[in-house]
C-alpha cells in the first residue's frame, strides 16, 4: 500500500468505519512500515495539539460551571442540520491539516500485531484527548457539542475564536450565551446514543464559535448526558476495544455496564449538574411566577369578615423541594405558603353527617409569636373507596413541543401516566390529545381494560416543534365532552411546562378560554413538568379558572404520590366552588391576618354570589387555613395609624354583649355538588379558648411548622423570631406516623434552606 494512504489518517482520527476500518486492521496488524506510519501521523497531531493556550485562565469554579453548562438540549431543526454540517467540515479541515503538515517514512516491514509500545503511546494519547476535551468545554469564547457515542481514537476539536465578546461579560456569562445562542442538538445526540453505541459507530468532538448577532434563547439542561459522555471519553471504553473493530460488542458491554452502574446515583447528580448549570446560564432562565404580598393584619372593626377560596394545588411545595435538593433558594413568588401547608396530608376527622367534608377548628398560641394566637381551620373531604367511585372519562392533553425533550418532563410525564393507566379501573376511559405546533387525537376514547392499547400509545409520544396550547385545549375538551359520563368523573389532564408561544399565548385569553370550556362541566387537573422554561404563574390560572387543581411533578416518586396514591382526590371532585369566610368578633380580637392564600381572597359580597368560581375538593382531601390572631387590646404589628374620621360617627353599640358570648369568630362555609349550580352552607361557631402550643394537637404544631419555614423561605415581614433549628426542631417532634416519610423528607429541606440563605 501507499504511504500517503488517507486511511492512516482516518483511522488516527477515529473516522474510519465497518468494512474499511477491519480491512485497515488487518494490514495495520501485518505491516510494521504501517504502523510506524500511524504513529508518526499521531506524534504530528500531539504536536499540533500541545500548542499554547490561554484557557488556563479560568478558575476551578468557571471550569466546573462551564463543563456542566454543556449539557443543553435544542429543537430547532435547521440548527441541529447546521451543526452537523458543521461536524463533518471540522473533521475534515483538520484532517487536512494534519496531512499537510506530517512527513509520510517509507515502508520497511512487517509485523503480526501493534507493538507494546505504539499501544503504550496510544494510551497516553487518549488520555491527552479526553484532556482536550474538557479544556475545550471550559473555554468561554466557544462551545462543545459531544456526540454521546463513544469518540474513537483522535477525537477532533476544531475551536474558531469568537469576536465582539462585551468586555464586561465573564467567561461564564460568556459561554452560557453561546450555548443559548447557537442552541445546539446536545440533546438530540443523547436520544440517538443507543443506536450509534450499538453499531460500534465513532464519534467527534467540535468546538463552534459564539455568534454574537445570533438572537439568545432559553437553555434547558439535557439531564445526564455531559456525564454520560465525559465517561465514556474519559477512558472507561477500553483501548484495545476501540482500535479494534472485532471487539467492539466487549466494547459496547463494557460502556453499558458503566451506564446501567449510574442509575442509582443520577438524580443527586443531575440536580448538583443543574445548579451548576443554573449558575452559568444567568439570565437565560425564563421560568415564571406572580409575586406575592403577604396579606397584612387587618382591624377588625369594619373588617369583621375575611373571606377566601379554598385551594388544594400542592405544586408550589414539589417546586421548592427542586430548588432546594438542586442547591438554590427559590424565587419568592414561588412559595405559596397554603401549598407548602396542604401538601401534607393531616389526620383530621371524617365527615359524619352527611355532608361531603367536615370542618375543624383549633386554637392555640402562634409559635413565632407566643403574645398571639394562631387559628386551624381544618377541612377533610369524605374518603371514597376504589370500588365505590364512579366511572371515569379522562383526556390526558400533553405537550410535545420540542421544549419538554429532556428526562424530566415528557419521559418523566409518560412514566407518571403509566403508573395511573395501570390502576384504573375497567370502566374507565382514557383519551390522549398531544399538541405541539399543531394538536391531534392520537388515542381515541379507550376502555380503562384495554390498558396495553393506552400504553403503546404513550411509549410512541416523542417531542418536536412549537407549542400551540389553545389549539389542544379546545381539541380536548371537545374530546371528553363528546364521551362525556352523567354522574362520572370527566376531567382533562394537562401536562406541560407551561411554555405557550404559538395560538393563543396570552395568559388572559389562555384563562378565559378555560372559563368558557369549564361551563360543559368537564374538570381540570394540571400538572407542571421541567426547569429553566417553567410558567408557573399560568398553569396555575389555568387549573384555577377550570375547576382543577395544580402539582408540580420533579420525579417520578411525585408523580406516584399524585396521580397513584392520591388518585381519588386528585381526580374525583366531591365539592366545588368552596368558599370560606370568617367572621371575627371585635370585642375578643384586635385584629387578624390569613397566612397564605394572597391570590385566592374574595371580596365578602362573593361569599353569597354563587355565581362566583372557587376551588374544589377531592375525595379525601385535607385542606388547612391558618390566621394569626391579636387579642383585644393589643397593638396590631407593622400597621400604620389612621387620623379619626370627621364625618362618620362611631356605630352603636351591638344588641347583643359580643364580648359576653366568648365567641372568639365564626366560621362559614359554601359548597356545591359537583354537578349542583346550588350552594350550600356550614357555620361553625369557635370560643376563645386558646391552649398553649405545646398542648396543640400534632398535626396544629406540624402544620405552623411548615407555615413558619415559607415564611422564612420567603422573607415575609411576618416570619417572626423562630430560627431555622427551632423550625426543625417543631417539625422532628410532630411527624407522627408519616406515611411515605413525607414529613421526614421536610426536616432536610430545612436543613438545605439554613444553610443557603447562611451562604455556606
Amino acid at each position: 500500500m501507499k504511504t500517503e494512504d488517507f486511511r492512516i489518517t482516518q483511522y488516527a482520527l477515529g473516522e474510519l468505519h465497518g468494512k474499511d476500518c477491519e480491512e485497515f486492521e488487518r494490514e495495520l496488524a501485518a505491516s510494521e512500515e504501517l504502523q510506524h506510519e500511524l504513529e508518526q501521523t499521531i506524534a504530528m497531531s500531539d504536536r499540533l495539539a500541545g500548542l499554547p493556550r490561554d484557557e488556563d485562565t479560568l478558575t476551578d469554579r468557571q471550569r466546573e460551571n462551564l463543563r456542566n453548562a454543556c449539557a443543553i438540549e435544542c429543537t430547532n431543526r435547521k440548527q441541529r442540520q447546521t451543526v452537523q454540517r458543521v461536524l463533518a467540515y471540522a473533521a475534515l479541515v483538520m484532517g487536512g491539516i494534519i496531512l499537510a503538515t506530517m512527513s509520510l517514512p517509507a515502508i520497511t516491514a512487517s509485523l503480526s500485531k501493534p507493538s507494546p509500545a505504539m499501544l503504550a503511546q496510544l494510551e497516553a494519547r487518549r488520555e491527552r484527548k479526553a484532556e482536550e476535551v474538557q479544556v475545550a468545554a471550559e473555554k468561554p469564547q466557544t462551545m462543545v457539542a459531544a456526540a454521546a457515542t463513544p469518540p474513537a481514537l483522535g477525537d477532533v476539536a476544531k475551536t474558531v475564536p469568537a469576536t465582539d465578546t462585551p468586555a464586561e461579560q465573564t467567561k461564564s456569562d460568556s459561554l452560557a450565551m453561546a450555548l443559548s445562542a447557537n442552541n445546539l442538538p446536545v440533546q438530540e445526540l443523547e436520544q440517538n446514543s443507543k443506536k450509534l453505541l450499538a453499531d460500534g459507530s465513532a464519534s467527534a468532538a467540535v468546538t463552534i464559535s459564539m455568534a454574537p448577532s445570533v438572537p439568545t434563547a432559553t437553555m434547558t439542561a439535557a439531564p445526564g448526558n455531559l456525564e454520560k459522555t465525559k465517561e465514556i471519553v474519559s477512558g472507561n471504553v477500553p483501548l484495545v476495544g476501540r482500535l479494534f473493530a472485532s471487539q467492539a460488542p466487549a466494547t459496547r458491554g463494557a460502556a453499558r455496564d458503566q451506564l446501567d452502574a449510574r442509575a442509582g446515583t443520577v438524580r443527586d447528580e443531575d440536580r448538583y449538574r443543574d445548579r451548576a448549570i443554573n449558575e452559568a446560564r444567568g439570565m437565560f432562565n425564563t421560568e415564571t411566577y406572580d409575586a406575592i404580598a403577604d396579606n397584612p393584619f387587618r382591624e377588625t372593626k369594619g373588617n369583621e369578615l375575611s373571606t377566601f377560596s379554598i385551594d388544594v394545588d400542592t405544586a408550589s411545595y414539589a417546586n421548592v423541594r427542586r430548588f432546594l435538593q438542586s442547591e438554590q433558594l427559590p424565587p419568592a413568588g414561588a412559595v405559596r405558603i397554603e401549598e407548602l401547608v396542604n401538601y401534607f396530608g393531616y389526620d383530621y376527622p371524617q365527615p359524619t353527617n352527611g355532608q361531603p367534608f367536615s370542618v375543624n377548628v383549633e386554637v392555640s398560641k402562634a409559635p413565632w409569636a407566643p403574645q398571639h394566637d394562631l387559628v386551624r381551620i381544618a377541612l377533610k373531604g369524605q374518603e371514597i373507596a376504589k370500588g365505590d367511585r364512579g366511572p371515569a372519562n379522562l383526556v390526558f392533553l400533553i405537550d410535545v413541543s420540542g421544549s419538554m425533550q429532556p428526562a424530566n418532563k415528557l419521559p418523566l410525564l409518560k412514566r407518571s401516566l403509566k403508573a395511573l393507566v395501570q390502576n384504573l379501573a375497567p370502566d374507565d376511559r382514557v383519551a390522549i390529545v398531544v399538541y405541539a405546533g399543531s394538536s391531534g387525537l392520537v388515542l381515541p376514547s379507550t376502555p380503562g381494560k384495554d390498558k396495553t392499547r393506552i400504553l403503546e400509545a404513550l411509549d410512541n409520544l416523542e417531542a418536536g416543534g412549537s407549542t400551540n396550547g389553545a389549539q389542544g385545549i379546545t381539541l380536548a375538551y371537545q374530546t371528553a365532552r363528546e364521551n362525556f359520563l352523567k354522574g362520572g368523573n370527566n376531567r382533562v389532564i394537562l401536562c406541560t411546562d407551561g411554555d405557550f408561544n404559538v395560538g393563543v399565548t396570552n395568559q388572559s385569553d389562555l384563562t378565559d378560554l378555560i372559563e368558557r370550556e369549564r361551563a360543559s362541566g368537564v374538570f381540570l387537573s394540571v400538572l407542571g413538568f421541567g426547569e429553566g422554561n417553567l410558567k408557573d404563574s399560568t398553569m396555575e390560572k389555568l387549573a384555577d379558572k377550570g375547576n382543577g387543581n395544580y402539582a408540580y411533578i420533579d420525579s417520578f416518586a411525585e408523580g406516584r404520590k399524585v396521580l397513584v396514591e392520591q388518585m381519588n382526590s386528585t381526580l374525583f371532585t366531591i365539592a366545588k366552588d368552596v368558599k370560606v369566610q370568617v367572621e371575627f368578633n371585635p370585642a375578643q380580637v384586635a385584629g387578624y391576618r390569613l397566612i397564605g392564600y394572597e391570590n385566592r381572597i374574595l371580596a365578602k359580597e362573593d361569599f353569597n354570589d354563587d355565581r362566583k368560581d372557587a376551588g374544589e375538593i377531592g375525595a379525601g382531601h385535607t385542606v388547612t387555613a391558618l390566621y394569626e390572631v391579636v387579642p383585644a387590646g393589643q397593638p396590631l404589628p407593622n400597621r400604620p395609624s389612621v387620623d379619626p374620621l370627621k364625618y362618620s360617627e362611631p356605630a352603636p353599640a351591638a344588641e347583643i354583649d359580643r364580648k359576653s358570648s366568648g365567641d372568639l369568630l365564626t366560621v362559614k362555609l359554601r359548597y356545591k355538588a359537583p354537578d349542583g349550580d346550588t350552594s350550600k352552607l356550614i357555620e361553625v361557631p369557635v370560643k376563645n379558648t386558646p391552649v398553649a402550643f405545646d398542648e396543640a394537637s400534632a398535626d396544629l404544631q406540624f402544620a405552623a411548622a411548615v407555615a413558619a419555614f415559607g415564611m422564612k423561605l420567603r422573607n415575609s415581614p411576618y416570619a417572626g423570631d423562630l430560627s431555622w433549628s427551632e423550625i426543625q426542631k417543631i417539625a422532628r417532634r410532630n411527624l407522627g406516623e408519616d406515611p411515605g416519610s413525607y414529613r421526614a423528607e421536610f426536616l432536610t429541606l430545612i436543613e438545605k434552606a439554613a444553610r443557603l440563605q447562611s451562604g455556606k
